[in-house]
This record gives C-alpha cells, structure tokens and sequence, in this order.
C-alpha cells in the first residue's frame, strides 16, 4: 500500500491532488448523476468483453459445419450487432445524463471564481494584468472540464476494460498473454510519465507565451486611443509579433516533444502486440488455438492497446489541464489580506463620526505615506482633505473603505473600529465618487441603477435631477437607454462625474467621499459637478478630496496634509489668514505669486 502511494504521488504532484481536492465537491454534488455515470462505464466495459468472444464463436461455427451455418451464426451474428448497438445507446444515456454535471460544476466553479477574484484586496488587482487574468480563468475553466470527463470516464473505464481482458486471458487462454499485456501497460505508462513530466515545463512555457501575447494585445486594444494618439501602431505589431516568435518556438519545442513521446509509446505497443502474436501463431500450428479464439484474441489485443495508445493521449491531457488549471487554483488559494473577522457585528447606524487615531501606514516598508494622521468628521460636517500631490490624501480614501488596513492607528466610524466592523456594512455606509469614474458598457439607465438593482423609475428620475443629468438625457435620442460604452468613452468626462454621482446617490449612504471628483475636469465643467455635489451633499457626512482649492471653499473644515501629516486644520478664512500651506497653495494656485518665489516656498515640501 505504502508503494502504491508512493508511486501515485509520483504520477501526480502535491499540486495536482490539491487540485483533485478542489473538484470533489463538485462531483459529489451530483453523486446520482454520477454513480449512474460511474454504472455506465461498467456496462459498457463488460459488454466490450463479450464482443470478441461473440466474434470469435462466429468464426469457429462456420468451421463446424455447413448444416449449422445457418442456424448459429444468425443467432450469434444477432447478438454480436446488439451488443455493439447496445455500446452505443448506453454510451450516450451515460454523456446525456453525465453532461449536466460538468455543465453544473462549471459553472459553479465559474461563479466562485468571479466571486473569489471580488473578495480579493485591491493590491491583488492592480498587480495583475487584466488580459492574462481573463486568459487563466478561461484555460483554468475549461480544463476543470476535461479533469472531470477525464478522472470519471475515460481513465475509469480504461482501467476497468484492462483487469476484466486479464481477468479472460488468465481464465480461457494463455497466461503469457496476460505477462505481455501486464509488461507492456507499465513500461508503456512508465515511459508515458517520465517523457510527460519532461515535457510538463515546455507546455507551461508554451502557455506563458501564450498569456503574455494575449495580455499584450488586449492592452494594446484598452490603449487605443494611445497608440493613435502617438502613432505607435507598427510598434504594437512590433511588440505583439515578438510575443508571438517566442510562443512559436515554444510550441515548436511542444511539438517536437510530443513527437518523441508517441514515437515510443507506439514501439512498446507494437513490441507487445508481436509477442501475443507469436505465440498465438505458434498455438495454432500446435492445434492448441482455433481460429475463432486467435480472433477473439486480436479483439481482446486490441481492447487492451487500443486504450492504451488513449493512456498516453489522457496523461498528457491530464498534465496539460493541471498545467493550465495552475493559475486559476493560485487564484483560489489566495487569501484576501482585508476580510471581515468571523464575529464581526454590523456597523452601528449613524451618520458619523468619522475618527482617524494616530494612522500610519504604507504600501511599502521602505516608503511610510501615513505617518500619525489625526482628524475627525463630525456627523452632518463637509470637511475637505487637501494637499500636495503625495501627501496620502487618496490613501485615506482607501484605508476608510477598507481596501488596506492601517500599520498602526485606528480608524473609528460611529463609534466603532473598522476592523471589528463587518466588511459588507462598512462598504454600504459609504457612497464614493472617484476621480476616474469608469462605467459599464450598458444603457446609461442600468449604470445608474447599479447604485441599487431595485430601484424604482421614480427614484431613478429623482437622482437624475440631483445629478443635474436632465439636459444631456433630453439631448440623447436613447434617452435612458442610450449605451455609454466601454468604459463610458462615449461620455464626457463631466458628464460621467454626473452619472457616478447620480448612482451614489441612489445608493442613499450614511456617508459621501469625494475622492478628487472633479480634477480631471475643466473650468466650466468643473463647477457645474461641484454645484451638483453641494447639493448632494447638504445634511450628510461628507469627506471632500481635493486638489483644487477653490472647490472647497465652502467646507465646514479643510484638513492640510503635508508629507503624511496633519499639517494645518480650519476653514478656508481661517487657514488664508493662518499664512501657512494652505495659503500658499492658495496662492500658487490664483498665480498671484511669481513661479521662482512658489518654487523658493515649497522647496522644502
């Protein structure tokens, strides 16, 4: 038994039983369905059985006599065409009812997948390259697939079709016959593994090729304004044809490979099947074998290498789909490094406040961004953060939604310490309207319902208005139900801002954050959202980031960060007065100051 183990483990790796793991709960989530599937496979292998001793009695009752020729082969030539009709009915009763539950388990994988990949931490994302991530979900997928026909059909039955031919070998002809069989099935599926795991590193390299020249197509597609903008499109098909030279010659390397391997599984297939042979000749010159049972026997032969020749054919399909499934069960054994604490309680109802305690925090060990932020929002207050670029004002933003969590410090809402806090909760108290807004490639309706699925039209048309997104529908022949494109590129960029605002709004959080909402925004447009967003945000809780001073004039408070520190705090009267950052940045920014006397100024920011 230890041996046994041993010599399984050697066939697969610790990965690839992971792996195998992973997919049990799938399969027994339709264990009738697959017990059935499971019967199936026997049925049909025993009736393989039968069929070359039914052909070899026909052969040997025409050698009887001419008087029974016409009574026994009938009835044996009837049974022969049933049993093989039979093979086939059942075969596909078995697909029919065994299809639904790979169907099923793809998709359930599929939407645990997509589900996992949503629980992971953003850092998780903006490290990966969209199109290399959608080209291992799809390989990972439909390679579970070929795990789950592979593991419950094919190999199953090949194995069940060996010991029952051994089994006839051993009982009606020659024990040789069974040595051979037995001999060859392992120096062939030995040979078979050692060459495939030789090969295992070629095909993951074939597939790395493939995913970098996929994701460099796709980037080049998502940037194609870029590439217009520069006139770079021989670069692109400079780049993506080197992609492709290298994923060429990995395939050469893959196919030569695999010449090397069929060419010596058919030589021990071939090797064993002129053993049986002459022995079978030697048998029937002696008198010892009839005709009828040599052609029994090169049915049976065939029975045996026949799914051996597949042996080789599965293993390296076997191997192939844990190679491909590699990625895709990375993904599922990564932990979000943010998630809610098993015993996390809902957070407290409440428009704020809002407490930042002695934070600090930074991406990198090496680069502190956060160094002892402290500051309240109080509830129904619009306190703005501001600062120059780099000071940690977007990083705030993203440790109060819980993207990160802090290196040290607190960070308290209604009371409550974030991390305490169930994740869900926390994340639905809060309505944020970012900087880059990015819409779905829908109606403009259904971007705007995205803030609630439920949503009425009534409240649909009312955060409209809020919005200030009456006159662009009035303009749009669509109305609603004009699409915005990928990405929403059909839209401007204050008209975005709009539509993001509108979906936030929908959402009827406890609290608004305005993360730089409007810097990508010109003059005209800029103060047409800021008037949307004072309006929004009259009676709530609201955190206004921004770059632009003069959008945050009329907060209740303005919080100065400087080199990840509160650096200044009060209203824009009392921070112009205060002659300090803020009134420099003020300053710089009105250009009522000359620019070698703001550079004098901030040489030490």
């Amino acid at each position: 038994m230890a041996s046994w183990s041993l010599g399984t483990k050697r066939f697969l790796e610790e990965e690839e039983w992971l792996t195998l793991k992973m997919l049990f709960p799938f399969f027994f989530e339709y264990k009738y369905r697959f017990i059935f599937a499971i019967a199936c496979v026997g049925i049909i292998q025993l009736i393989n059985v039968a069929t070359p001793w039914l052909l070899g009695s026909i052969v040997d009752s025409l050698d009887i006599s001419l008087h029974q020729a016409l009574a026994i082969p009938l009835l044996l030539l009837g049974s022969y065409v049933f049993i093989r009709f039979l093979v086939v009915a059942v075969r596909e009763l078995q697909m029919a009812v065994f299809g639904m539950v790979t169907v099923r388990a793809t998709k359930n994988l599929s939407l645990k997948l997509l589900s996992h990949l949503h629980g992971l931490d953003l850092e998780y994302h903006l490290s990966r390259k969209t199109g290399g991530l959608t080209r291992d979900m799809d390989r990972g997928i439909n390679a579970i697939t070929g795990l789950i026909q592979l593991f419950s059909l094919q190999m199953l039955g090949m194995a069940m079709g060996f010991f029952f031919v051994i089994g006839i070998f051993l009982a009606w002809f020659d024990w040789r016959y069974a040595l051979i069989v037995s001999v060859c099935v392992v120096i062939y599926a030995v040979y078979t593994v050692k060459i495939t795991q030789w090969r295992t590193p070629i095909i993951r390299a074939s597939n790395d090729a493939h995913s970098r020249a996929h994701t460099r197509a796709v980037d080049s597609l998502i940037n194609h304004e870029n590439v217009k903008y520069f006139g770079n499109e021989q670069l692109e098909q400079d780049l993506y044809y080197d992609e492709l030279n290298i994923w060429e010659r990995a395939r050469a390397r893959n196919r030569y490979s695999l010449a090397a391997l069929n060419v010596g599984q058919s030589f021990v297939v071939h090797l064993g099947l002129l053993g049986m042979l002459l022995i079978a000749c030697n048998a029937i010159v002696s008198g010892d074998l009839s005709l009828g049972k040599l052609v029994a026997l090169n049915g049976y032969a065939i029975q045996v290498f026949g799914p051996l020749n597949s042996l080789g054919s599965m293993y390296r399909r076997l191997k192939q789909a844990f190679t491909d499934v590699e990625n895709m069960l990375t993904m599922l054994l990564r932990q979000p490094r943010v998630s809610s604490d098993p015993n996390a309680l809902p957070l407290p109802s409440g428009e704020g406040p809002i407490e930042f305690k002695d934070v600090h925090f930074s991406y990198r060990p090496d680069r502190p961004i956060l160094r002892g932020i402290t500051f309240t929002v109080h509830p129904n207050e619009r306190v703005a953060l501001v600062g120059p670029s780099g000071a940690g004002k977007s990083t705030i933003a993203r440790l109060l939604f819980r993207f990160y969590d802090t290196d040290a410090g607190e960070i308290r809402v209604n009371g409550s310490n974030i991390k305490h806090v169930d994740l869900d909760s926390l994340r639905s108290a809060f309505g944020v309207v970012p900087q880059d807004t990015t819409l779905f490639n829908d109606t403009l309706e259904q971007n705007i319902r995205y803030g609630r699925a439920d949503a009425t039209p009534e409240e649909i048309a009312k955060v409209v208005r809020m919005a200030h997104l009456n006159n662009l529908i009035d303009q749009l022949p669509m109305g609603l139900d004009t699409v915005v494109g990928e990405r929403g590129l059909k839209l401007s960029g204050g008209e975005k801002q709009r539509v993001a605002i509108a979906r936030t709004m929908l959402k009827n959080p406890s609290f608004l954050l305005f993360d730089e909402a409007t810097s990508s925004l010109d003059t005209a447009t800029e103060s047409s959202v800021m008037h949307a967003i004072d309006e929004v945000s009259v009676g709530r809780t609201s955190l206004i980031i921004a770059h632009r001073l003069c959008t945050v004039i009329d907060a209740d408070r303005i919080v100065v960060l400087e080199n990840g520190r509160v650096a200044e705090t009060g209203s824009h009267e009392q921070l112009l007065d205060l002659g300090g950052i803020y009134f420099r940045l003020w300053k710089l920014q009105h250009k009522e100051i000359t620019h070698e006397e703001a550079l004098r100024k901030f040489s030490v920011t």
